[in-house]
């Protein structure tokens, strides 16, 4: 082979594997950024969907839906009444656990709306909060899942502080800060710090 032709095998290889560097290096930087927004939901869609590609378009799809809403911060006064109905459920919890975990469960969903997230279909909403609120997200399916067993009268109390925990987790995130961090109730804020 004479040195004109293999220049041109070597320059016509290079010309392939250059573009497809570069296909290789966006995806790993777009699965690195979906990693780092996701969190561990980046692993569970993957595992739902069992394909790592359709989970990121999910994903992306996501983000793209996030970046629709109007979602807004709250205001101090709005802090100030949801942190002191927070720690009202706390204190109901005592008496009512059952009550406690639903008014609870009703808190979050006003929360969610008044930041500007839709509320209609539970599977949607997670998803929209994913993009925010991905680190919070298994708190709030654990209390959901808690809160809807309650419902059919298959929770314990155990159970139910263990949903109050979880969704003052998810409450916290979206209120931007502890809901009752100056006060303490043994029965419930202890086991979630």
């Amino acid at each position: 082979m004479s040195a004109t032709a293999t220049l041109i095998v070597v320059l016509i290889v290079v010309v392939l594997l250059v573009p497809a560097a570069i296909v290789v290096g966006v995806q790993a930087a777009r699965r690195r950024r979906l990693r780092q927004t996701f969190g561990p939901e980046y692993d569970r869609v993957v595992a739902d969907t069992g394909n790592r590609t359709e989970a990121e378009k999910e994903l992306l799809e996501r983000t793209k839906r996030h970046a629709q809403l109007e979602l807004k911060p709250l205001s101090p006064e709005s802090r100030t009444r949801y942190s002191a109905a927070w720690e009202e459920v706390q204190i109901r919890f005592v008496d009512d656990p059952k009550e406690a975990v639903s008014t609870a469960d009703e808190l979050v969903t006003r929360l969610i709306a008044e930041r500007g997230y839709p509320t209609g279909d539970y599977d949607e909403r997670l998803a929209d909060l994913s993009v925010e609120h991905a680190a919070t997200l298994e708190h709030y399916r654990s209390a959901h899942d808690i809160s809807r067993r309650s419902r059919d009268g298959q929770a314990e109390t155990e159970d139910l502080r263990q949903a109050l925990v979880h969704y003052r987790a998810l409450f916290a995130d979206l209120l931007g800060e502890d809901p009752v961090a100056h006060t303490t109730h043994p029965d419930t804020t202890e086991s979630s710090r």
